[in-house]
């Protein structure tokens, strides 16, 4: 296997940037620049030159053991000053000994993968845990990184390999009187694992909307505040606001981090029928958009009016421009006047849908654990059915497990690495 070097750190001026090497080869390309290796896992300051003998950096080195480094192959760390010019100099060194290259996306990571020190959803919760931007996301993928996915798929495989050797015991010796009518504790242990992917499987949604955001609509007719409303809790001028009924036209987007949820923010076209051709898209988007959002803010003009989209479940109902504050169920962009309560409902309503999310965080989760679940059903039923459909029971748990071990990456994950990986940058 190739040795792989590359960036660690963003480019650009910084205190530090680290160059991470990692292969059969790590140890001699730290060798070659410092003059000797470090022992592994001590930091250790040294004068790194090229071939030719030319200083290149003081750094600092961490050298790790095969086995005991996050690629779990011998792998060195070089923590240089962040000077772009440095940078380049320990990298063109790097490039000029043989054997080493430049690594691609996500390379060591899926080193990590192949040398089985990650599985498969671990490196999707890395993933996540690099591009989080909130609180909940960072603790949600940090969650799935440290394992907890895994660690359930193989509490629920070893459930479901039980189960599939006490019916193939009944297969081995159906010619013989078996002592024990091993279909009590099958379809106990079915029962239990199906109840836990089942609940699983129901906070698959919030797991996915934590990792992607929530949507949270701002609908009501024309000059109901709506543009003012969004550019308050925006901080800035992200929608043009005008007195000219059916100035927004598309749907106006803010993303925002509302109590450590990510929430993008909709700022939609005024609801009313006209025979502009433009604004009437505009509304039919306003609509669509209104409807697949996790919350709606319906603003009114007045008191008593009717809001423009039945309010579901959760949904605010505003009066919109109560700058002075006359009623209780209002808010005011302009004065500011009730954002703090709605934000606080916005806030605590997703919070509470947020706490059902469970570790099954991508779709392509969802759909191993559905797998599963439709095997053990099957298999359910051909155990009731007696013991003459043992066969067919023991070949749907065997299902069951193969969605179970391509949830986690041990089999049928080739066509999927690429799509995972390229997500990651250089030197991670």
């Amino acid at each position: 296997m190739d040795t792989i070097y590359a960036l660690a750190t963003a480019r650009g001026k910084a205190g530090v940037a680290v160059v991470r090497i990692s292969g059969p080869l790590a140890f001699s390309a730290v060798e070659i620049l410092a003059g000797d290796v470090p022992a592994p896992r001590r930091a250790a300051l040294r004068r790194l030159t090229d071939q030719q003998g030319v200083l290149l950096d003081e750094a600092l080195i961490l050298t790790f053991d095969e086995g005991r480094s996050f690629t779990g192959e011998q792998s060195a760390e070089l923590q240089l000053h962040g000077s772009v010019a440095i940078v380049n100099a320990v990298l063109r060194a790097l490039s000029e000994m043989d054997g080493l290259r430049l690594a691609e996306a996500g390379e060591f990571t899926r080193r990590a993968l192949e040398n089985e020190r990650l599985d498969l959803s671990q490196v999707e919760g890395l993933a996540d845990l690099i591009e989080a931007e909130t609180e909940s996301q960072r603790r949600q993928a940090l969650k799935v990184f440290s394992g907890a996915l895994g660690e359930k798929a193989e509490r629920w495989r070893a459930s479901l390999l039980r189960a599939a050797a006490l019916i193939e015991a009944t297969i081995d010796f159906a010619d013989e009187e078996v002592p024990v009518d091993v279909s009590p504790e099958v379809l106990e242990l079915i029962a239990i694992t199906m109840l836990e992917l089942e609940e699983e499987i129901s906070g698959a949604r919030m797991a996915e909307r934590v990792r992607d955001g929530f949507e949270v609509a701002i609908v009501g007719p024309p000059n109901a505040g709506k543009s003012t409303l969004l550019n308050a809790l925006a901080g800035r001028d992200a929608a043009i606001t005008s007195e000219i009924a059916g100035t927004t036209r598309d749907v106006i987007e803010v993303r925002m981090d509302l109590a450590g949820l990510p929430v993008t923010l909709l700022d939609t076209a005024g609801l009313r029928e006209t025979e502009d051709h433009v604004e009437s898209i505009g509304i039919e988007r306003a609509r669509l958009r209104a409807s697949q959002a996790d919350l709606r803010v319906i603003l009114i003009p007045e008191a008593g009016a009717e809001p423009e989209l039945a309010p579901e479940e959760d949904d605010l109902v505003l009066i919109g421009k109560d700058d002075d504050g006359k009623f209780n169920a209002s808010v005011s962009g302009k004065t500011g006047q009730g954002i703090d309560r709605m934000v606080a409902h916005i806030s605590q309503t997703l919070a509470d849908r947020a706490s059902g999310a469970s570790t099954a965080i991508r779709e392509r989760h969802r759909v191993s654990i559905k797998d599963a679940l439709t095997s053990m059903e099957s298999a359910r039923n051909e155990v009731l059915l007696g013991a003459d459909r043992a066969d067919l029971a023991a070949e749907e748990l065997r299902r069951a497990v193969y969605a179970l071990n391509c949830l986690v990456g041990r089999i049928d994950v080739e066509n999927i690495l690429g799509e995972i990986f390229s997500s990651f940058c250089i030197g991670k």
